[in-house]
């Protein structure tokens, strides 16, 4: 077998891998095939069935009770996490223009789906976390201060909250990127970054990493390396935040601009700073009869947490989550403010504190 046809063979045991994660029960090929072809991948029953069988031989599946379909094993699901470099590359770029492209929220009606990150915190953390974002979403250095929170085995989207955590969902500036994409302007996604502030004003980025070179969003990265001073910025007014860098073209100013104050209408403030036409933005260059644009990171609040000491698991740029399904920070603050701080989980009043998580 020749390098070319390993790689694609590999490629399609790792598309098959992925299915089987997302559907968290077992599968025959009938429905991967089918499931396959919604994302763009056509593949017969039959050839399905090949790769079923090696990956069968790899222990990357096993097959369950006959012939009601594979699992995916723990081996595969490594399998999944180390993937091939040459598929990751450009990945977060990739994202970006997938979750845009699913963005259908109506500014208007104030329905359809919206962008989100889904962030995990182990309950007996989840309130401290909170508390920590709430400097955050109470002055505005977040996309929006619409949330939805679920306990373990619940859904966000669809992304599955593992047991014995809580998980939540924020709004990602990718928003932005939909509704402007809908309205027919095209937004060139340049990089994700650390933006500096002072005395409240965004001043230069001092890192940056571009979407098309990476296969991790770089917030995610900021927030692991705790590179990040977001509770600093919003509280004095002097401090370091994630911010992402974009770019469209002059002619699409007027209509960006309407589209922009629709989206602060609904509740969404993803656009920190807006440029002038190839004027530099922030010590960023812009060319000939472009725009900058620096939204602000979806992730700040999450970040803040982070600065707090507490440990989270990060999906950015993950899901699209209904409108109607998010809540106001506030109104989530009210219910969490219920639950005692650090120590509340004793006595069994950890399971009792994800039930009221839950009805959030």
């Amino acid at each position: 077998m020749s390098f070319t046809s390993q790689h694609n063979v590999k490629r399609k045991i790792l598309l098959i891998l992925k299915v089987l994660n997302s559907l968290q029960k077992p599968a025959g090929s009938v429905v991967i095939a089918k499931l396959l072809k919604e994302r763009g991948v056509e593949l017969s029953e039959r050839a399905v069935r090949y790769h079923l069988k090696l990956t069968d031989e790899q222990g990357l599946t096993q097959l369950v009770r006959g012939r009601d379909g594979r699992i995916i094993t723990e081996k595969g699901l490594h399998e999944i996490q180390s993937a091939l470099v040459v598929d990751k590359v450009g990945l977060s770029i990739s994202r970006i223009e997938q979750l845009a492209y699913r963005t259908s929220v109506d500014l208007e009606n104030l329905n359809g789906l919206v962008p989100v990150n889904i962030s995990f915190f182990s309950e007996d953390t989840f309130p401290d976390a909170v508390r920590s974002m709430s400097p955050i979403f109470e002055n505005g250095f977040c996309v929006s201060n619409l949330i939805a929170v679920a306990g373990g085995g619940q859904y966000l989207g669809d992304v599955l909250v593992p047991e014995g955590n809580i998980g939540l969902a924020t709004v990602c500036s990718i928003v932005v990127n939909g509704a402007l994409l809908k309205a027919g302007i095209p937004m060139d996604s340049r990089f994700g970054g650390i933006l500096q502030l002072q005395n409240h004003k965004p001043v230069r980025f001092t890192e940056m990493i571009y979407y098309n070179g990476s296969s991790l969003d770089p917030s995610e990265i900021f927030i692991k390396a705790r590179m990040t001073s977001v509770r600093d910025a919003a509280t004095t007014g002097d401090g370091e935040i994630l911010a992402n860098f974009r770019e469209i073209p002059a002619i699409c100013q007027p209509l960006a601009e309407r589209i922009v104050q629709n989206l602060r209408n609904a509740g969404f403030n993803g656009v920190l700073v807006t440029g002038n036409v190839s004027e530099n933005i922030c010590e960023i260059s812009i060319d000939l009869n472009r725009i900058g644009i620096i939204l602000v990171g979806g992730l700040n609040p999450v970040a803040a947490a982070a600065e707090a000491g507490i440990e989270v698991e990060n999906r950015s740029m993950s899901s699209v989550i209904e409108y109607r399904k998010l809540v106001s920070y506030r109104e989530a603050l009210n219910e969490i403010r219920k639950i005692p701080a650090r120590g509340y989980s004793d006595n069994g009043k950890n399971k009792k504190s994800s039930q009221v998580l839950q009805q959030i």
